[in-house]
Formats: C-alpha cells, structure tokens, sequence
C-alpha cells in the first residue's frame, strides 16, 4: 500500500481509536496523543499488515496499557483466582452505562481489569483478540474483565452517589466548569435552611449553568464528610462543622444541593478521608 493510501485508510480509522483510548483512558486529550503515536508506529512499519483495523486497534490498546501502567503500580499478579465472584462475563454490558458517576471507579481498576472490561463491555471484542492485546490467555483476560465489571457493580447506587459528590467538589476546586455542568441536572436547585441562610449562604440558586457558575473555582475550604452515612462535604471553623453541603444525587448526577447548619443536623456530620470510595 502507497503511503497516502495508508494515511487515509488510517484518517478513516482516527475517530474509532480516539473513542477507544478515550474510554480506555478517560482522557480524551491523552488519548488523541496515543492514536498520534500509533500512526508514527504504522508510518515506520515495513512489514504487510493483513488487516490495518485489527492492527492499529492492538497498537492503540497496547500503547493504552503501557501509559495506565505508568500510571498505576502493576500487582504481582492481576489474575488470582477469585472463588467467590460469579462469572458474568457474559451478562448485560455496562460499560455504556458508566458515565462520569463511575469514573473514578474505573480509574481505580488495575490496566489489566481495566482494558479488558473496555474493551469487552463496551466494544464487544471476544477475549482471544483480548488475550492476544494482554498478552495472556483467553480465560485470564475473561476473569479481568469479569472482575473489573464485579468492582463496578459493587459500587452501586449508592457508592456512585459518592463518586459523583467527590468528582463535583474536585470539579468546584478546580474551576473545571464543563464537569461541573456534566455532574448536575439541568433543573437543579440549591436551597438553604434557616440558619445556614443566616450564616450567609444563598437561599437559593435555580438551574445547573447557575449552580456551576457559584461553585466554579469555589469551595477550596470544604472538607469531605459524611452524614447519617451518606456521602457530603462541609465547611469546618476550629474542627467543628459549621455548614454542610448535603447532596440529593440520581441518575449519576446532582439534582440539589441544601446548605444545613441546624445544630441536630451538623452533631451528625463526620469527617471522611477516603473520598475515592
């Protein structure tokens, strides 16, 4: 094949590799610079390459794989024997249903678990192509991916609220207003009690651009907590709580915001320090 026919066989092919990196990587600016590297690989290849789709998919994984190692320390061994855990491998897909709810859940799979659920759940490749990619057999990529998918459901509605509280108030301290507006309903609303309105917060705020522009950048002070177990964050004045951001989250987004500063309500507030739940 002539090099501009291979440049635009893999022009046609960038848009796929990028959404694979993306949901891969859960970056989608470290995934255009992987599909980057995979075509300066193809560039130098001098040998035939039978089918380039197949092809540029393994680079692209394997070059994925090779940046969340980096990332993460790799365990002795990604595929013990897990007894107690059903093989679902085949059950109902996920992954098109994570959305950023569940990232952080994701981020916290190990590359192995990580690509093998990807590409399993969401592209539908059957686990020899995965084995061949991970460079394992057939049964051990499908125990990564049916482990990964375990640790996701594990998770659940609730432990997605928490994700979805710990991403929004990164998002706040951060300034990253788009994740900000991703994280809440379009019809969200922030209200206020009586004596959290008389410490100063807003009595209400309407719509989720309006509650993103009040929280962009904001919110450096609130520390994580809990309340009657369930996942928020406050402000504290000498280790006491004096105001909580109590979150009212479905659908893997925020759909309110009270600000509470009754006493009864603050006894019940809780200092966490795991917020990757």
């Amino acid at each position: 094949m002539d090099r501009a026919a291979q440049a635009a066989d893999f022009e046609q092919e960038r848009p796929r590799l990028v959404g694979l990196a993306t949901r891969v990587l859960g970056d989608h600016a470290e995934a255009e610079d992987i599909v980057q590297q995979a075509w300066l690989r193809l560039d130098r290849a001098d040998t035939d390459i039978e089918s380039l789709p197949a092809w540029l998919t393994t680079v692209t994984t394997r070059l994925c794989l090779d940046r969340l190692k980096a990332r993460t320390p790799v365990p002795h061994s990604e595929v013990e024997p897990v007894d107690a855990l059903p093989d679902i491998a085949d059950d109902v897909v996920l992954a098109d249903t994570v959305g950023v709810a569940l990232q952080a859940v994701i981020d916290r799979l190990s590359p192995g678990e990580r690509v093998a659920f990807v590409l399993h759940d969401s592209f539908g490749f059957d686990f020899s192509t995965i084995a061949a990619i991970l460079d394992t057999t057939p049964a051990a990529a499908r125990k990564l991916a049916s482990r990964a998918r375990a640790k996701v459901r594990g998770h659940g509605a609730d432990r997605a609220d928490w994700a979805v509280v710990d991403a929004f108030m990164a998002a706040a301290r951060e300034g990253d207003f788009d994740s900000l507006l991703r994280l809440l309903a379009p019809d969200a609303a922030i209200t206020a009690d009586p004596a959290a309105i008389a410490g100063g917060t807003p009595e209400r705020i309407d719509g989720g651009r309006q509650i993103a522009e009040f929280f962009n950048g904001s919110a450096h002070a609130a520390l994580a907590v809990l309340v009657d177990e369930r996942p928020g964050a406050a402000w504290f004045h000498r280790g006491e709580a004096r105001v909580l951001l109590d979150f009212d989250v479905a659908d893997g987004v925020v759909q309110a915001i009270t600000f509470r500063a009754e006493p009864e309500v603050l006894e019940r507030v809780h200092r966490r320090e795991d917020t990757r739940r």
